[in-house]
């Protein structure tokens, strides 16, 4: 494997990943890097409509993007294989494109589906399992406010128990305004989750903003993460 791979993860749907993924990609551009965005399974979205991964390419800049699987309900990766009579994604399957990706690349991004336990199959496969398989660092994207720290703390926990790397924690989306429950959880986030450090804070509007503005700010978004 000639570049890195990272796996973007969640604590669970909505939290901001696909931001975060453009956020990075965005960044190792910037740096001169090649990037790929690999997306094992995109659900809820129909044939011919843009995916996550388009998303990211759209806000990011040129990568190279990649689906494994679409599945046109928006359900958990096997529940929607499964209405769909389509076959599901294998981590096998995961870490060899994410693999293939990364002869070719700099900077591969595994952008999960849901939490870090969605199952991709019904024999209970995960994101985990591709991430195991790769032996990959992973990032876990969380919200800003309150119940952040203890769906935070389960899935780094999750990492731990399974010898996961985690990279560390990045909010997918900080307020503008941000009220008391978000201002201590800048400090809580990292003692909660077993020492993880709390990476970034990507503005709650990024999403909506110019591709050319996304882009020269991601870098300082990230800062060092």
């Amino acid at each position: 494997m000639s570049g890195k791979v990272l796996v973007v993860t969640g604590t669970g749907t909505g939290v901001g990943k696909t931001v975060v993924t453009a956020a990075l990609a965005a960044r190792a551009l910037a740096r001169g890097e090649r990037v790929a965005v690999l997306k094992p399974a995109q659900t809820g979205v129909a044939d011919g409509e843009p995916g996550d991964a388009a998303e990211v390419a759209r806000l990011a800049g040129p990568v190279t993007t990649c689906e494994l699987a679409r599945y046109p309900a928006p359900l958990a990766p096997a529940t929607a294989a499964r209405l769909a009579g389509l076959p599901p994604v294998r981590p096998a399957e995961v870490a060899k494109a994410a693999l293939d990706l990364a002869a070719g690349h700099d900077l591969v991004l595994v952008e999960g589906a849901g939490g870090l336990l969605v199952r991709f199959d019904d024999m209970g496969a995960t994101l985990a399992d591709a991430a195991a398989l790769l032996a990959a660092p992973v990032v876990v994207v969380t919200t800003a406010g309150l119940g952040t720290l203890n769906d935070a703390a389960l899935t780094t926990e999750a990492l731990r128990t399974r010898g996961l790397d985690c990279h560390g924690l990045i909010i997918g989306a900080w307020p503008a305004a941000p009220d008391l429950a978000s201002r201590c959880n800048l400090t809580d986030l990292p003692e909660v989750c077993g020492g993880a450090p709390l990476l970034a804070r990507i503005p709650s509007d990024a999403a909506s903003l110019p591709p050319q503005k996304f882009r020269r700010a991601a870098p300082r978004w990230l800062g060092d993460a």
